[in-house]
């Protein structure tokens, strides 16, 4: 990152050195998630706590970010959640994901972007697209050429209504 782009903006990021006098909470190599609180505080910066339908939900603690040399070697990553694949994968396995396909990308607490395919289960009584909670792991290259794909998120309480 440039001396322009400070302070960096809220998001996700992988952090490339451990934060100084906090190397085991905040290592080189992690996933981490800069905020900026909402009644004007110190801007802090949190790893992941627990993960739910490969997302994460941030955890404590929090440390202040008022280090901008550290704050200027985090990578940006891109928001997790849903986008298509700009290209057909295939797989170690034998199998290949196409084209325009559905998923869901996520990451390991060590930052590595990972994908979820998106799967209707046919014969199934649900008219929806599920994701198994078991990923692949890709390259940032792909990861930063992942078009958008904007599923609407609906509220638990009306999601039936």
């Amino acid at each position: 990152m440039d001396s322009s782009s400070f302070p960096v903006p809220a998001g996700l990021y992988r952090t490339t050195v451990s934060y100084p006098l906090r190397e085991q909470e905040l290592p080189g190599g992690a996933l981490v998630y800069v905020g900026n609180p909402v009644n004007g505080g110190v801007r802090f910066v949190v790893r992941p706590g627990r993960n739910e339908r490969n997302r994460w939900f941030w955890g404590e603690p929090t440390f202040p970010l008022d280090d901008a040399q550290w704050e200027s070697t985090l990578i940006a990553l891109p928001a997790e959640g849903f986008y298509s694949l700009p290209e057909t994968i295939t797989l170690d396995g034998g199998g290949r994901w196409l084209e325009n396909a559905i998923v869901q990308l996520g990451y390991n607490r060590a930052a590595e972007p990972l994908l979820f395919i998106a799967q209707w289960h046919d014969g199934g009584t649900d008219n929806a697209l599920t994701f198994s909670d078991r990923g692949i792991r890709i390259e940032d290259e792909l990861m930063r050429r992942l078009r958008w794909a904007p599923i609407l998120p609906v509220p638990a309480a009306t999601a039936d209504a």
